[in-house]
């Protein structure tokens, strides 16, 4: 932890400023999403990091405080939700997903090129924005960029467009939820498949109902494997070999997040010593709590000229696909039975 937040090793009077500036977002954020539970602490957070970074711009010395609860944060709160799932509940809420996952999956994928091609939207920015929406957002992205070898332009690009629709997911996707009657079940499997980073998942799951946001990781989880096969294959593809220099390959421990290996050990150590419901329903506010302080964090990280600079046909690829595998989720899930 020191690491992340000082070059030196230290801790910096302005990385201890920047988390506390993200704590006390989320303990307002906290306390106005018990006035208006159909939003959420998380997304009211989110809501808070926004206007403050378009109003108040954060000193550049709080930038490795807010970093860090964005990131780091953010992988402690979900790895610690594996604490309120049981093994034999993780695999279940899996096994049941995989129809509607890998079927969002390939249709993204597959709209992504289509859709792309017709746009003029350059091959590695297509691709980018595809993984990223088909996939887990900034993870699937980053773990792409190394194979395609992609510019830093098209990443960031990438990014911008991927957030935007996150954010816009975090609002709605709840509404939705309610306003078509779904059940905790369905709309996690909703939130997991349709939503692709997993801030966002959480936060719209959690705000949805505290079963919806325990399936909704779950489901996100089980999604996010899929970039080991997707980097092999786009190597594969894109050959071993590119102008005379070899494609690195990220190793296997890199693709898959320690958040999740921490998820699936906690939910272990709960399989076997089980907690009271009190104390389990005390590390779900916890949880929450992490997750309001990284959506905060990230809200307070939003560059908008960031955003404007994707122009209008990477962020209406990102818009159509986002539709595309929405709609997708919903009739898939329907079709196996899920409501």
């Amino acid at each position: 932890m020191p690491q992340r937040l000082s070059p030196r090793g230290r801790l910096s009077g302005g990385a201890i400023l920047g988390v506390l500036l993200c704590v006390l977002g989320a303990a307002v954020a906290t306390g106005l999403g018990r006035v208006v539970p159909l939003i959420g602490a998380p997304v009211v957070g989110l809501v808070l990091g926004v206007l403050l970074a378009l109003t108040v711009r954060p000193a550049r010395r709080l930038s490795p405080g807010i970093s860090f609860c964005s990131h780091q944060v953010l992988q402690v709160a979900v790895a610690g939700l594996g604490l309120q799932l049981t093994l034999g509940q993780a695999v279940a809420a899996g096994s049941q997903s995989l129809p509607v996952l890998l079927g969002t999956l390939a249709i993204c994928l597959v709209a992504a090129g289509l859709i792309g091609r017709f746009l003029a939207v350059r091959s590695n920015l297509r691709t980018l924005v595809g993984v990223g929406t088909a996939i887990c957002g900034a993870s699937a992205i980053a773990a792409v960029t190394p194979i395609i070898d992609a510019a830093a332009v098209d990443v960031t690009y990438a990014l911008s467009t991927v957030f935007v629709f996150n954010a816009v997911a975090v609002v709605l996707f709840p509404l939705l939820g309610h306003a078509l009657g779904m059940s905790q079940q369905a709309f996690g499997l909703f939130a997991g498949t349709a939503i692709n980073d997993t801030s966002s998942v959480v936060a719209a799951g959690s705000v949805f109902g505290a079963e919806a946001g325990q399936h909704a990781v779950v489901v996100k989880l089980t999604r996010t494997l899929v970039i080991i096969p997707i980097c092999i294959g786009l190597a594969v593809w894109r050959g071993r070999r590119r102008d005379g220099k070899r494609v690195r390959m990220p190793g296997v421990t890199r693709l898959i997040p320690w958040f999740l290996v921490a998820f699936v050990a906690l939910s272990a150590l709960v399989s076997v010593v089980p907690p009271s419901a009190g104390l389990r329903n005390a590390f779900g506010a916890v949880a929450i709590f992490l997750i309001t302080v990284a959506l905060t964090a990230i809200g307070l990280s939003t560059d908008l000229r960031g955003v404007r600079t994707t122009g209008p046909r990477p962020l209406l690829l990102g818009a159509l696909l986002w539709v595309v595998v929405s709609v997708s989720s919903l009739l898939l899930a329907a079709a196996t039975g899920i409501r």
